[in-house]
């Protein structure tokens, strides 16, 4: 048999598929101790003042919650005027149980809230956007 009676090899079927690209992880996805500080915390400040809300206070702690003393986590606000509120997680995670309390200056918080409960998806963007409405809820920020 001479070269040219020699069948081609088949061509391969499976074609290289193309890299997919990357997606870099969701925010939400970082640890809790990452995300809190770094990302939950900067965008909490940001919008509380874009919503014509006063410079605030915010710290990122573990202690007694509000009200009923468990430990839990914490997103500490305080507001021009000592006015004060609490975000706390029963977990270090975002998705798990969160309530609120508030409380005016020289008063102690006495009811907790429970804090985006029907949310299948915990994102940054609910979060804050969700505590800002409550805070101005309060008429705590803007011209209320």
């Amino acid at each position: 048999m001479t070269d040219s009676a020699r069948p081609e090899p088949a061509a391969s079927t499976a074609q290289a598929s193309p890299a997919k690209a990357v997606k870099p992880p969701a925010p939400e996805d970082q640890a809790f101790s990452d995300f809190v500080p770094n990302l939950l915390i900067p965008a909490l400040a940001k919008e509380i003042k874009a919503y014509g809300g006063p410079e605030t206070t915010i710290s990122f702690e573990q202690g007694p919650m509000p009200v009923v003393g468990s430990s839990c986590w914490m997103v500490k606000g305080v507001l021009p005027g000592a006015r004060r509120f609490w975000l706390c997680f029963t977990s270090d995670a975002i998705s798990s149980a969160k309530t609120i309390a508030v409380a005016e200056a020289g008063a102690e918080p006495t009811v907790l809230e429970s804090f985006l409960i029907d949310e299948k998806k915990m994102t940054l963007a609910l979060l804050v956007s969700r505590l800002v409405q409550r805070l101005n809820g309060q008429k705590w920020l803007g011209a209320n």
